[in-house]
């Protein structure tokens, strides 16, 4: 069977959304003509709605949004900043206050040219462990900067360190996320490149035994769900115990810790830095968009999702928690599953949120002619320069 590429997944998402759009007569037919219970009908129906995305989309345009960002002063948006935090914590599931020993293993040191790969394992949380990459230039003078590097929805964390399907060595930085662990480390910081939770290695075995691309999220983010807990509060804590490991490392500067991710994993850079103030700066690749255009119009996958979030706060707001640190954002112009439109709209709200702190040079947004993929060409030197201090 033909393995589909990211790509071709959001086209597939774009025809759909097209399709949903289509009054029910201008939908594409089965041979026969026939496309559901009201074909041919017409009789009885001018009052009559049946699409749910539009009814989702009511339900959002009269959602509360108690904690919208309406500060005028930096301090009434500090103290903004304080209860949406302590807000938001609560909506994802909380945050462990314990942390536990690491206990961190270095499974293998390889040498390539301009840095040195190390592949790690550390524990999250009792009975959660988790594979981990840091690529180190030699250039870097020690202790270095480093980037936590989180992979978007494919193989997981092989696919931004130049691993290929079959476990090689590649050089062509191939693929939607154009390993760009790599890229940090040859703009001469340290990238730790963590594998999310229900990708790559950690999976569960009926997925995994489905091939490298398949996701385990339904059965863990769901898992998270029954239990009042979300996919991306785990992630995020898997972001803060990367810090932790970050500080045991001489090598590292764990003052200056930025975080990076593209799709999924810009969703994990965004909840992360909204709640961890130890990370110095984020990059954000193909994610920042409103709720209401992507996840709210679009299908995508249930770890995207935070119970309630709407009735407390936009996308925006949450990137607002991040100010005033350096926070860059691209998007691509043919995004489908993460519409350019409101991927610009929501820049603009995190903006004014940034003026409030006096930031406004520490925020931008870069907008690419591409679709849903990684970029990087001004993030990266951002992130340098922001690190750099």
């Amino acid at each position: 069977m033909r393995k589909i590429s990211r790509r071709e997944l959001a086209r597939m998402a774009a025809a759909l959304a097209a399709a949903r759009a289509l009054p029910l007569g201008a939908q594409t037919p089965t041979p026969s003509g026939y496309i559901g219970p009201l074909t041919g009908v017409t009789n009885g129906l001018d009052d009559r709605r049946f699409d749910p995305v539009v009814y989702t989309r009511d339900r959002y345009s009269a959602a509360p949004r108690r904690l919208r960002f309406q500060a005028s002063t930096k301090r009434q948006a500090e103290e903004w900043q304080k209860a949406l935090r302590a807000k938001l914590i609560e909506l994802i599931g909380g945050i462990p206050s314990a942390r536990p020993p690491l206990r961190p293993v270095t499974l293998e040191t390889r040498a390539f040219p301009g840095y040195r790969r190390e592949k790690i394992v550390f524990d999250s949380r009792p009975g959660v462990s988790v594979l981990a990459y840091l690529l180190l230039p030699e250039r870097a003078q020690p202790p270095a900067a480093t980037v936590i590097c989180v992979p978007g929805h494919g193989r997981g964390v092989d696919d931004i360190v130049g691993i290929d399907e079959q476990g090689l060595e590649r050089t062509d930085k191939a693929g939607y996320q154009h390993d760009f662990a790599i890229q940090v480390a040859e703009a001469g910081m340290a990238a730790v490149a963590i594998e999310p939770m229900a990708f790559g290695c950690r999976r569960d075995p009926i997925n995994a035994r489905q091939g490298l691309s398949r996701k385990g999220c339904e059965p863990a983010a769901g898992g998270a769900l029954l239990i009042g807990e979300t996919m991306i509060a785990w992630r995020v804590w898997d972001v803060m115990r990367t810090l932790d490991y970050v500080a045991t490392r001489p090598e590292l500067d764990a003052s200056r810790v930025g975080c990076m991710g593209i799709s999924g994993g810009g969703t994990a850079t965004l909840f992360s830095a909204a709640v961890e103030p130890r990370l110095r700066a984020a990059m954000v690749s193909g994610y920042l968009n409103t709720f209401r255009d992507s996840i709210g119009s679009l299908a995508h996958c249930i770890d995207n999702y935070v119970p309630g979030i709407l009735n407390w706060a936009e996308m925006h707001d949450i990137a607002g928690l991040i100010a005033p640190r350096p926070l860059f954002v691209e998007s691509g112009e043919k995004d489908n599953i993460f519409p350019i439109a409101a991927s610009i709209e929501s820049f603009q709200h995190v903006r004014e949120i940034y003026a409030i702190f006096q930031a406004a040079d520490r925020v931008e947004q870069e907008v690419f002619p591409g679709e849903h993929s990684f970029w990087g060409q001004r993030g990266i030197p951002f992130m340098a320069r922001h690190l750099s201090a």
